[in-house]
């Protein structure tokens, strides 16, 4: 009888904790979300296996990520695309992966973000090891870890306490990603990353748009954009032009040889990364040269009236409205191309 009492008073305070300590962070303005982790990005890698010629595979970095909104391509072609971009990450081990290790011959959109598309073909580079590592893990993944992930979806869908994340964002509030966003100061000797929050929000498919306080909150905004200058400022590794254009290209070839569509999109940028990108990866030195090398169907986006003057809040991604205009008008430009099917029926 005491074991009883002693379990149901258990139970009672810890659920009080547990909806006092929910209903502290969802005062505070969190919501349950998603971790976009590797497990995630491997259910939609998965779905790549039983795709047929009408399927769409959208790849690159974070831009592909927040500037093509699924539910807008999916009302203009019938079809939705499987979002495989990777946040951070160069596109050419997935599209590596995609060409050499499936059948797929259908459609392929892969953005093309200078500073990461022509940043390395070094595995242990930050770029290329981002993106491979989701690959590696879609393959050696066990069942152990498949049944952990579907086990931890109704949690993350529901409680915001448990929202956590790979990047470990400094909004985060596990005591994991606490800890790693302390600041230590300068005890370190080294230069600390400028609070970095989490400025979208994803989906289980991995549709990816932006949150409103990033589009209506400028000092918000200004976070990301320092965040932004810290990364890119401290990078001293030139790109390497010829290595990843040669990689890709062979790939290209590849996949273009066995009946594949590819469509290569410059997403749009602007302010203080438009001027760097402008002036350190121009267009002609490197976009030009990549789309003539391939061959591909390519569009970029000061070509287009209605896309040239869209403003990133942050200067590199596009807020959830823009978003899901450029998906919309780019798509309805490439069907009239004749790049894309006319037809809403899979």
């Amino acid at each position: 009888m005491k074991l009883k009492k002693s379990l149901i008073l258990t139970f009672i305070i810890c659920s009080i904790g547990l909806i006092t300590w929910e209903s502290y962070w969802r005062s505070q303005g969190k919501i349950a979300d998603l971790d976009d982790n590797k497990d995630l990005w491997a259910l939609q890698r998965a779905k790549v296996e039983n795709l047929s010629k009408n399927g769409v595979l959208l790849m690159g970095s974070s831009r592909v990520l927040f500037d093509f909104q699924l539910n807008e391509w999916q009302t203009e072609t019938g079809i939705r695309p499987i979002q495989l971009a990777s946040a951070g990450a160069s596109p050419l081990p997935i599209f590596h992966d995609i060409v050499n290790n499936t059948g797929f011959k259908g459609t392929v959109l892969v953005g093309v973000t200078p500073g990461l598309f022509f940043s390395t073909t070094y595995p242990e580079a930050g770029p290329w090891k981002r993106a491979q590592r989701r690959v590696d893990y879609f393959e050696n993944r066990t069942y152990a870890q498949r049944i952990n992930h579907y086990l931890s979806m109704p949690l993350q869908n529901n409680l915001a306490l448990v929202s956590t994340s790979e990047e470990g964002w400094a909004d985060d509030i596990d005591l994991k990603s606490l800890l790693n966003n302390f600041n230590s100061g300068t005890r370190t000797g080294k230069p600390q990353l400028p609070p970095f929050n989490a400025f979208s929000y994803i989906d289980q498919d991995r549709n990816n748009p932006m949150r409103e306080k990033t589009a209506t909150d400028t000092i918000f905004a200004n976070s990301i954009k320092a965040v932004w200058k810290f990364i890119i400022m401290g990078n001293k590794n030139p790109p390497e032009k010829e290595a990843t254009t040669n990689f890709f290209v062979a790939d290209a070839k590849k996949f273009m040889k066995r009946g594949g569509n590819l469509i290569l999109v410059r997403c749009p940028s602007s302010g203080w990364i438009k001027q760097g990108e402008d002036k350190f990866l121009s267009r002609i030195d490197f976009w030009d040269p990549l789309v003539k090398a391939t061959n591909a169907k390519a569009y970029y986006f000061e070509d287009y009236d209605k896309f040239k003057n869209l403003e990133c809040p942050e200067w590199s991604h596009l807020s959830a409205e823009d978003a899901r205009f450029f998906t919309t008008e780019l798509v309805k430009i490439m069907k009239a191309d004749g790049v894309l099917s006319n037809s809403k029926t899979n």
